[in-house]
């Protein structure tokens, strides 16, 4: 399992792109290696600095097997670097991820952080009938990660697991969870340690079901 497209992207004006009017979604493939800085890929851009410029989201990664799944519902071919990740995988299940788990890629030690949550400008630019709420159903978000150790890295590079919590929160479950899956959320609340805010979701979601 590895690297087959490492793609990054400029910041740019677009009329599409929310209240900002700049986004930086449209990444391209490089084929040189890649330095990996605190805040991310070194050439990649974030034009929205306060909802995308957190340390927990300085990279994210998508797997070429979902984008087949997506080829196959929308009808049309979709690139590499087409949902904006920097990352994009083969043989990695990154949906089955665990928040926690961590990655050797080149030189560079990343750790899963959570699922991408799509927004208004994800919409726009995929331009597709419903996408927030297709995108949402499909649970095939994609990873964040966050920069463990600098290194730099390139196509072909392996995707080395090298720890994982033995008992965790998937970014599946992640994601579903947080858009109100029972059946995630109460996997997520089986886990020792778990953040206190799934116990205040799953008070609030319980109690609209017992009124």
């Amino acid at each position: 399992m590895g690297v087959i497209s490492v793609n990054v992207g400029k910041s740019v004006e677009a009329e599409w792109a929310g209240k900002l009017g700049r986004t930086a979604i449209d990444k391209r493939a490089v084929t040189h290696r890649v330095a990996v800085l605190a805040n991310g890929l070194a050439g990649d851009e974030r034009a929205d600095q306060k909802h995308h410029g957190s340390p927990d989201q300085a990279v994210y990664s998508y797997a070429r097997a979902d984008y087949d799944w997506w080829e196959g519902e929308l009808g049309r071919e979709l690139r590499n670097g087409q949902f904006g990740e920097n990352l994009t995988t083969s043989g990695l299940d990154v949906t089955g991820a665990v928040i926690g788990e961590r990655w050797r890629v080149g030189s560079a030690l990343l750790e899963v952080s959570g699922p991408r949550i799509p927004c208004v400008v994800f919409r726009n630019w995929m331009d597709e009938p419903g996408w927030l709420k297709r995108f949402t159903a499909a649970g095939r978000p994609g990873a964040y990660l966050r920069v463990v150790s600098l290194g730099e890295l390139g196509v072909g590079d392996e995707v080395e697991v090298v720890s994982r919590p033995e008992i965790g929160v998937t970014v599946g479950d992640w994601f579903r969870a947080r858009h109100g899956d029972e059946e995630a959320l109460r996997r997520i609340l089986a886990v020792p340690g778990h953040d206190a805010e799934w116990d205040r979701m799953a008070e609030r979601l319980f109690r609209g079901q017992r009124s």
